[in-house]
């Protein structure tokens, strides 16, 4: 993409993010690494006023693995406090689920994670309907004491909603301390600690991210009081339990965050060879009907959890019930206040 085509797309992106002259925004990078990004948003920022500036850190050591909540600002508190002193911070380095984002935040900046290709985003610009289709889900989440999610494959797991707070995703941010991801499009939560239990079965066609594949084989997970006591099935199960094993951290076996998707312009199928433009698999994350479940660290939601294993595995055609109230059925969404037309 030009720059002139992404300088468009990001300053479309700071207008739903409610940028207004004479605020403080900080494009933080890493290296080499999505300079682009950077001048784009430098470009787009300075068109509304806003008073702009690149930090840009050292290339990071190369180690294997997603390993979340491990950031080059660990080492640099200074670093840390110009950014909790600014008004936003786009993060082109991915700074989820790290002391340093929930310090930042705390300290009222409101954060924006763009790390995705750049054709991506300009697909999946945020757009007022579904922010206000996703908050509306978020407020139906809230309220619920129970999560339970099925599917035809076999799968049938409850989650207890008692103690972590519902998290909306709609790919801006303008609210002071709020974080987001661009693009998104969905909600979740965490179930209680000890409170999720049952069978769930990853389907052929299912998304195994960070590994950015499709599921071939089943792969069936035992959970009790909130802990995978059991993963079977065939390649792709040993692939996940091999990747597990290499953080060395039984806490990856901890179940994470739940929720479903409910993006229209997010396509399930374009992870395939030649359609999958590169990036951290936010489309199918999002992609409209999808349920995800994720396993490892919670304390993004507020937990005690903070392993750098981490999974995500948004599902195809599942039902899910939130206090015996159907949501999404056979991965269509049934709720008439957050259906969204299909593009």
């Amino acid at each position: 993409m030009d720059h002139a085509s992404f300088t468009e797309i990001c300053l479309h992106q700071l207008k739903m993010s409610g940028v207004q002259s004479d605020e403080r925004l900080i494009v933080l990078t890493q290296g080499n690494d999505r300079l682009d990004y950077a001048d784009a948003f430098m470009a787009a920022g300075q068109r509304l006023g806003a008073n702009m500036y690149h930090m840009r850190l050292p290339s990071p050591p190369l180690v294997g693995g997603w390993n979340v909540g491990t950031t080059g600002l660990a080492a640099m508190p200074e670093a840390v406090e110009a950014l909790k002193n600014c008004d936003m911070l786009i993060d082109c380095i991915f700074l989820l689920f790290s002391p340093e984002q929930m310090a930042i935040q705390a300290a009222g900046t409101r954060i924006l994670t763009a790390v995705e290709p750049p054709e991506l985003l300009a697909r999946m610009l945020p757009t007022q309907e579904l922010r206000e289709k996703v908050e509306i889900a978020a407020e139906l989440l809230a309220k619920a004491k129970v999560m339970r999610i099925t599917s035809p494959h076999g799968t049938d797991v409850t989650y207890q909603l008692n103690t972590y707070p519902t998290v909306a995703e709609y790919a801006c941010t303008d609210e002071p301390g709020r974080w987001d991801h661009w693009p998104s499009g969905f909600v979740f939560t965490g179930g209680d600690d000890d409170g999720v239990g049952g069978t769930i079965v990853v389907a052929p066609g299912d998304v195994l991210l960070p590994q950015n594949m499709y599921v071939r084989e089943p792969i069936t997970y035992t959970i009790k009081k909130g802990w995978i006591t059991d993963i079977r099935g065939g390649l792709d199960a040993e692939l996940v339990k091999s990747y597990m094993d290499s953080f060395n951290d039984k806490r990856g076996l901890g179940m994470s965050h739940v929720g479903w998707g409910m993006n229209p312009d997010a396509k399930w199928h374009r992870m395939v060879p030649g359609e999958f433009p590169g990036g951290m698999g936010m489309e199918p994350r999002s992609f409209y009907g999808n349920v995800m479940f994720s396993t490892g660290p919670n304390n993004e939601l507020g937990g005690p959890n903070d392993t750098a294993c981490h999974l995500d595995i948004p599902m195809r055609n599942c039902s899910l019930f939130l206090d015996d109230e159907p949501v999404v059925v056979d991965g269509d969404i049934v709720v008439k206040d957050i259906q969204m037309t299909r593009h």
